[in-house]
């Protein structure tokens, strides 16, 4: 995508666990089921799928977690950006409370299959923190709390003065602690995944970009520059990254940019009063701040929007200062990685979920929440191809459609971000 440095420059890249080995895709094949993309979604379906006996290949045009799995910030949120009363009045009482009550237990899935499958991934079950950069922030927090306290969840308030204390930081009123949720290493959850699927059974081969969809016997037929995999059922798991393949699809999503950067591993004394517990953070702006460690204590600081080259503003003035107003206690730091991916917006923050044409499935849309949601959907999409009735998705079914004003909107997000990033240097 623009504006993306290659997954190599990331720190999940330089400390990943090893990738499975995979085998290039040559000649024609044949499967049950295709699935284009490897990232969380893809191979959370091939696993399921696999472990039904299935016959599943999943096709990446680059590596496994190339994409937005293996570039975003790690934290496993559970629910979404909206509140439950939101997402209900948006869906109504039969989905509201399905997607609700999904995507409620998707930590646990990820942290069932990691677990299962012995993924060397770093979870660190902690619970991740939010913070409220103001009052009226911090109202809208005590509400979101609130609903999901109604529904059975493990969510905390904390006021200024416990917020300081549990994050080390001054510079929030205070905010909400979810013990739902986690912070973990995606890329290497990501060939976990992957790992898990080989194992049980499924292909999948890295660099085998599918550059043609045809419909032929009422099979699919997908063409790579080196054979052609033929199938009876197909899903379409590329999210953000989606290209021209399908009609229309590309054009359902907003794209946005997330970016960050990392320091070189902290000293002891010096990470006991920044987040200690190595819980994750997170703000409530529109642009969102986050930080976190790695397994190693390095210190990942970043936010919404891209940073291109030959920006006004040098990016690593940015993440210094944001460093410095965040915990003033740490000083200056070196960076040793920098990096950026791309999430895929919707105009409502709802995922979509499509069916454009018998036995092809699609959902994307997961508005930076990808973890959680990218594996349920997998394995939901996996239910949908055995026979799951698309009346018990946790979504209705949508026809592909273009995201209204798609263009301006990702404009005028990223020149919000690139203004909030010019005023934050100022504070």
């Amino acid at each position: 995508m623009a504006n993306e440095p290659p997954l190599q420059a990331s720190l999940w890249h330089a400390t990943a666990a090893p990738a499975p080995a995979t085998q290039p895709f040559v000649g024609d094949r044949t499967a049950d089921v295709a699935i284009v993309g490897a990232g969380f979604t893809g191979c959370s379906a091939a696993l399921h799928l696999a472990e039904k006996g299935v016959n599943v290949t999943v096709l990446e045009a680059e590596q496994i977690g190339w994409g937005g799995s293996g570039r975003n910030a790690g934290l496993v949120n559970a629910g979404m950006w909206l509140d439950p009363s939101e997402v209900i009045r948006l869906l109504g009482p039969v989905y509201g409370p399905r997607i609700l009550d999904a995507l409620d237990a998707a930590p646990e899935l990820v942290d069932r299959l990691a677990k299962r499958h012995d993924m060397a991934c770093d979870i660190v079950p902690k619970g991740v923190i939010r913070g409220a950069h103001n009052h009226k922030a911090l109202g809208g927090l005590i509400e979101h709390a609130r609903q999901w306290r109604e529904r059975g969840a493990n969510v905390e308030v904390y006021d200024r003065t416990a917020f300081a204390k549990l994050t080390g930081s001054n510079h929030y009123v205070g905010g909400i602690v979810d013990h739902r949720s986690f912070s973990i290493q995606p890329l290497s959850y990501a060939r976990g995944l992957a790992r898990a699927a080989i194992a049980a059974g499924a292909n999948l081969h890295e660099g085998a970009r599918v550059t043609a969809v045809e419909s032929a016997n009422g099979k699919w037929r997908l063409k790579t520059a080196a054979g052609v995999l033929t199938a009876d059922k197909m899903i379409m798991a590329t999210n953000a990254y989606s290209d021209g393949l399908w009609p229309g699809m590309r054009e359902t999503i907003i794209p946005i940019g997330c970016y960050m950067y990392a320091t070189e591993p902290l000293s002891e004394n010096v990470r006991q009063s920044i987040l200690p517990g190595k819980r994750a953070l997170y703000d409530a702006q529109p642009s969102m701040v986050f930080a976190r460690y790695d397994r190693d204590y390095r210190l990942i600081v970043g936010s919404l929007g891209y940073l291109p080259s030959g920006e006004m503003v040098s990016p690593r003035s940015w993440a210094q200062r944001t460093l410095r107003y965040l915990f003033p206690q740490l000083g200056e730091q070196t960076f040793s990685h920098a990096w950026a991916g791309t999430i895929g917006f919707t105009s409502d923050h709802l995922p979509r979920i499509y069916e454009p044409a018998p036995g092809v499935h699609m959902v994307l849309g997961y508005n930076g929440r990808g973890i959680g949601p990218g594996t349920y959907w997998g394995k939901t999409l996996a239910d949908r191809v055995l026979g799951m009735p698309a009346s018990d998705f946790a979504l209705p079914v949508s026809p592909v459609k273009a995201a209204p004003f798609r263009g301006l909107r990702s404009r005028f997000y990223e020149t919000a971000f690139s203004a909030y990033r010019l005023r934050s240097l100022f504070q």
